[in-house]
């Protein structure tokens, strides 16, 4: 009988380790199954798409210059970004709704006047209000605040977006012309309407630790330079019309949001904007795109002039 007893404690002690070895190997296997996938840097620019309410239509822009609200990414971020990417809140990346990925910007923060170079590599923002998503590691550059928004500035560098998005895959080739000899001038780009110009040169202010992931491809210095605070008034930008008789009708449409109807020129020719505000906060901001996305405009941003 003693020896019965032995037998069954061994048997038991052996299944319990037989458990406890396939439950290590099911945890393993599932640990395999959760890697990170390898990275795989591409050319994307994709089809159009539906997101927030609004249809999206990506199109290369390499002069791209325009303000907005900037938020911070979330920290449930797939690993991967849109071109493919390794994703970490420790690189100087930024998501668009609809440039070419990759694209090189500058990015500047006209509340604190910080800039910054950004590789922008995401598709997509949390919002139709929101013009980019940043890092944590731009947010603490440009001294945003984590959990809230900025206005900022994004201004895309054809250059070196160009250089950028031929050394991935999927690339598509680029027509390049050498200039004439003694026609090369250099010219410094106006601010966005509405944001004022700072004379006299920025100056870097920092040059702190280098980007925590990802290989010398994908890389922009980490440097912050330090210009004037340039902040603004939130302004909802609607549409443009070439008729002044479709904007009233916008303007109608949108009567309870007390939208204003401005002229535009390019050159000689003048168009017609509607635009909304100046709103006192980042609330109603929100809440204006939402109300006129609603109402069927969905061009609705937000703006900083």
């Amino acid at each position: 009988m003693a020896q019965q007893r032995q037998a069954w404690r061994f048997g038991a002690w052996a299944g319990g380790i037989g458990v406890a070895l396939l439950a290590c190997a099911a945890t393993a296997w599932l640990a395999g199954c959760q890697r990170t996938p390898p990275a795989n840097p591409h050319y994307e620019l994709g089809p159009p798409y539906q997101y927030g309410g609004v249809w999206w239509y990506p199109q290369e822009s390499y002069d791209l210059d325009e303000t907005g609200l900037a938020e911070v990414f979330p920290d449930d971020h797939p690993p991967l970004t849109t071109d493919g990417e390794v994703f970490s809140q420790g690189a100087l990346a930024a998501a668009h709704a609809t440039l070419q990925l990759p694209a090189i910007a500058r990015l500047t923060d006209l509340e604190t006047g910080r800039s910054v170079l950004v590789r922008i590599n995401d598709r997509g923002t949390p919002t139709p209000a929101r013009l980019v998503q940043v890092t944590r590691r731009i947010a603490d550059l440009l001294g945003m605040a984590r959990d809230g928004v900025a206005q900022v500035r994004l201004h895309v560098l054809s250059g070196p977006s160009q250089a950028a998005a031929q050394l991935v895959q999927g690339a598509p080739a680029l027509a390049i012309a050498a200039a004439p000899r003694g026609a090369v001038a250099s010219a410094s780009l106006p601010p966005p309407p509405g944001v004022r110009q700072e004379s006299g040169n920025a100056v870097a202010v920092a040059a702190a630790r280098p980007e925590a992931a990802g290989s010398a491809s994908d890389r922009v210095p980490e440097i912050v330079t330090q210009g004037r605070p340039q902040p603004g008034r939130l302004w909802v930008r609607l549409d443009t019309f070439q008729s002044y008789q479709y904007a009233a009708v916008e303007q109608a449409r949108l009567a309870g949001l007390s939208p204003r109807i401005e002229p535009v020129f390019q050159g000689r020719e003048e168009s017609f904007r509607v635009m909304i505000g100046p709103l006192g906060s980042v609330a109603a901001a929100d809440a204006a795109v939402e109300q006129a996305i609603r109402a069927g405009v969905p061009d609705a941003r937000v703006v900083v002039e």
